[in-house]
């Protein structure tokens, strides 16, 4: 399969995460903790690297809890402060707020120096579409929030959120997103639902999960389906129509009911807990 993401537009995003980024402290970056380096956009690293840094594994929910130790470590490592969360059950997010703190503690630190005292800290949240941004943005703002109005210097129809006495978020539209080559990262975006499937082909999609799950994830498979699935990936596929009754007219396997069935159980977490890249991979 051959996986496009957001054709042009690149120029005017970045343009836009440029221009935004003198206004802020601190960049809070979501990604997605079942695929944390696809989910990742390369420039945000080139645009705030002289800013403070926090990483927030989004749906660490449905990510493997040994990936998600391993992988808060290897970003901890480069130097980010990193958070697991699930932005829709606001699990974690508690501990944004003493996070947000330490990873400006240097920023405070030269505020209170110069007599800037109770400045809040100004964070940009920034992930690429579909990374549970907007999600976030509601669970950790809540009722209580308020938004302050355009501030002198903010381009029309940016909005800053003040959460509290101490922190007030950027909020923009979609930030930026990755223009790939690999077409490693546009699979993967669309096994966990990045990617319309409309207008992908979801019966090979689903081959590639089942294929996935058969090499790392076995008994999660079996278990879920009744299944032995010890055939190649296609024939495990019919083995699950076999047993969730996927038929049409004439008891023909429905492979199609079937591909939407897997790729739902998949990305819902109903199979299990999936992490579908390994730290090692990237060092």
């Amino acid at each position: 399969m051959n996986y496009q993401w957001y054709p042009g537009h690149m120029t005017k995003a970045r343009r836009m995460m440029e221009e935004d980024i003198k206004l802020i402290d601190l960049i809070i970056e979501l990604i997605d903790a079942r695929i944390p380096m696809s989910s990742r956009n390369p420039d945000i690293d080139a645009l705030g690297r002289n800013k403070s840094r926090i990483i927030l594994l989004n749906k660490a929910d449905l990510a493997d809890e040994k990936y998600n130790s391993l992988w808060k470590k290897f970003f901890e490592e480069k130097g980010f402060h990193v958070l697991e969360i699930n932005a829709r059950s606001g699990a974690g997010i508690k501990k944004l707020q003493p996070l947000v703190q330490e990873a400006c503690r240097e920023k405070l630190e030269r505020d209170r120096k110069r007599g800037i005292i109770n400045r809040p800290v100004r964070a940009m949240v920034a992930g690429i579409p579909n990374v549970g941004k907007s999600t976030f943005i509601n669970s950790f703002a809540g009722k209580a929030c308020a938004k302050t109005g355009n501030k002198p210097g903010v381009t029309k129809g940016k909005q800053w959120i003040r959460l509290n006495k101490s922190l007030e978020l950027l909020d923009t539209p979609g930030i930026l997103w990755p223009k790939f080559e690999d077409q490693k990262v546009g699979e993967r975006l669309a096994m966990i639902g990045s990617m319309n499937d409309e207008v992908l082909p979801t019966d090979e999609l689903a081959v590639t999960v089942i294929a996935y799950l058969q090499k790392e994830y076995p008994a999660l498979l079996q278990e879920r389906y009744q299944i032995k699935g010890v055939g190649d990936a296609y024939q495990t596929l019919e083995e699950i129509c076999i047993s969730r009754r996927c038929f049409r007219k004439g008891e023909i396997p429905d492979i199609g009911r079937a591909s939407l069935l897997v790729l739902d159980d998949f990305r819902s977490g109903r199979i299990g807990r999936i992490t579908l890249e390994r730290p090692e991979e990237w060092l």
